[in-house]
Order: C-alpha cells, then sequence, then structure tokens
C-alpha cells in the first residue's frame, strides 16, 4: 500500500510569547517541547518562528494585558529571550551547523495609513527579526506590545504554507496524527462546499461541542452540524480516519490552519487586527455571531477535532500560570 504523503514540510511552527511571571525560566517552553517528543515528534522536524511580543511601559504595578510591567519583569524578560534563543538553537542546531547570527528590522502595520503616506510610525510596531542558521528557525522580537493578532500576522508572513500556531501556555497530551490531518486539509482545498482550513485541538471543555448548548441553541448550527460532522479521510486513504466537527468560532488556542485562508479571513486589511487584539475576541465573536444567524456558508468554517481524550492541554499549576 503506497504510503501517505509527507506534508510536514509544508508546516511552519509558530510559538508566541510574552512577558511571563516564571521568566527567565524556560519551563514553559521546554514544556512544549517535551510534550511535542511524546505526542507528536514529526513538529521537530518543521521550520519554526518564535515571536516575542513586547511591552510599552515600565511601572510600579504590572498590568501585563495593557503592556504594564515592572523593572523586575522587563529585566527577567530580556533574560527570558536569550534563555529561549539558547534552548531553541539547541534543539535544532546539527552537527553541520555554524551558529551566525542574521539580523534584519522590519515593522508591521495596523489602522488607516495616511492620507499622503502608507507609513504611519504611530500605526505600526517595529520588530528585529534574527535567524541563528537561516529559515530554519527564526526569531521576531516585537520593539513594543503587538498583541497575539498582530504576533501571528508578523510570522504568517513568513511561513509556509501551513501553520501550526502555538501559545506558550499549551501543552500536548495526547498523539496527534499531524501528517494525517495536513493531507486532509491538503486534498479538501478544491471542495467548493467545505474546504477544512483549519483544524483547532480539543480541550477538555469542547469534547463535547457538537451536543453543546453553544451549538444546539441554534438551528442553523445544529444543520451544519449534522452535515459536516463525521470521519474525513485523506484522499486515497478510506481506512485513515480523522474525527472532525464544525466549530463556530475561531480559538487562539493549540491550531493547524492555511496559511493562505489566514491571510484571506483573519488578516485581509490592516484594519482587521490591532494593536493588542486577540484573534478569538475579534475575528472568532463576530464569525460566531454570523453562523447563529446562519449568514455565513460552511466554506468559511473552521474545524474542530474530537476524541475520546483531549490533546492540547494546560501545564500543571507549578508552572507559575
Amino acid at each position: 500500500m503506497d504510503e501517505l504523503p509527507q506534508l510536514v514540510r509544508f508546516l511552519t511552527l509558530i510559538i508566541t510569547t510574552s512577558v511571563t511571571p516564571s521568566a527567565p525560566s524556560t519551563e514553559l517552553i521546554s514544556s512544549i517541547y517535551e510534550s511535542y517528543r511524546r505526542h507528536c515528534p514529526s513538529l521537530l522536524k518543521c521550520r519554526v518562528i518564535v515571536v516575542f511580543d513586547g511591552y510599552d511601559r515600565v511601572v510600579s504595578e504590572a498590568r501585563l494585558k495593557k503592556g504594564c510591567v515592572t523593572t523586575e519583569q522587563a529585566e527577567n524578560y530580556s533574560l527570558y529571550k536569550e534563555n529561549i534563543k539558547k534552548f531553541m538553537v539547541e534543539q535544532y542546531k546539527t552537527a553541520n551547523d555554524t551558529v551566525e547570527w542574521e539580523q534584519c528590522d522590519g515593522h508591521i502595520q495596523y489602522g488607516i495609513a495616511d492620507y499622503d503616506s502608507q507609513f504611519n510610525d504611530q500605526n505600526a510596531v517595529g520588530y528585529t527579526i534574527s535567524q541563528p542558521f537561516g529559515k530554519r528557525l527564526t526569531f521576531i522580537e516585537a520593539h513594543r506590545r503587538m498583541g497575539f493578532g498582530l504576533a501571528i500576522r508578523t510570522a504568517i508572513c513568513m511561513a509556509d504554507d501551513y501553520v501550526w500556531v502555538q501559545q506558550h501556555d499549551w501543552i500536548l497530551t495526547s498523539p496527534i496524527p499531524l501528517n494525517a490531518l495536513l493531507n486532509i486539509m491538503q486534498s479538501s482545498k478544491s471542495d467548493p462546499i467545505a474546504p477544512v482550513n483549519y483544524v483547532c485541538l480539543p480541550a477538555v471543555r469542547t469534547l463535547k461541542y457538537a451536543i453543546s448548548a453553544e451549538v444546539i441553541r441554534f438551528p442553523a448550527l445544529r444543520k451544519l452540524t449534522s452535515e459536516l460532522k463525521g470521519d474525513y479521510s485523506p484522499e486515497g486513504f478510506p481506512e485513515i480516519k480523522i474525527p472532525l466537527t464544525p466549530l463556530f468560532s475561531w480559538h487562539d488556542k493549540p491550531h493547524i490552519a492555511s496559511s493562505e485562508h489566514y491571510e484571506a479571513r483573519v488578516f485581509p486589511s490592516r484594519l482587521a487586527m490591532m494593536r493588542g487584539d486577540f484573534i478569538e475576541d475579534k475575528i472568532g465573536q463576530r464569525a460566531k455571531a454570523q453562523m447563529k444567524e446562519g449568514l455565513v456558508s460552511s466554506i468559511f468554517i473552521p474545524y474542530l477535532s474530537f476524541k475520546q481524550q483531549s490533546w492540547p492541554g494546560k501545564p500543571d499549576p507549578g508552572f507559575g500560570l
């Protein structure tokens, strides 16, 4: 029997991180990598982009979600970034690699541009890109707070056909059929009714999503669920079955998505995501409201993978979250 095509080479792993109480320890990221080794080792073969979000002000009392950090947190974050770089280089450096750091600066724009110019530094966040041995491992350091949405938009511009989006406070707890999922997504691209462009990995609270109140209270959502929920197989491999159900939102927690779909549906313009925005709070809530009214075609719907046990999970309380 033919082997399932290996599509991991078309996937970029995007890890987002920011000021965290556990800094300068690398425990958050190292726990993610330990879960990859246990449950999805093929992820270790992907290109990786790590986005370090920035902060806006140093204050006496921290408000991390507002970009305000204490002096101690700022100092710890600088150490954290250096520690993460060392850790990541250790994960990916081969015997043939020579670490020769290359750097360049850039900026991501958002909001409305001036009439006489396409650039307004008030509506842009600068960043520094650094690579120790080519595009296989990339670090993006924001010069001030981006927020999750702009962090992903910045990384998507450098990514391959598909992305695995990973926030720093989730780990895997069960095996992930990554290559099968990528093949399903790839083979469904030409489906005019319901291409699979986004697959969210389930947490405990979403294991019964298809029969949750969020779905069954709305006729339009019940109808789409009955039509689209089921076992999906890669083209030419009917013996491989991955259960998927429509997801009537867009979650930021670990997911696999088409880069093209991201750019078309989440970031169609610089107005779509402002500084500090979370995708699920903005695009996700808007999409959910429209889908409840039956206003969105199934071609736009994300999917949730489901099974007996949860796949991603939060780190243990001892990780400082």
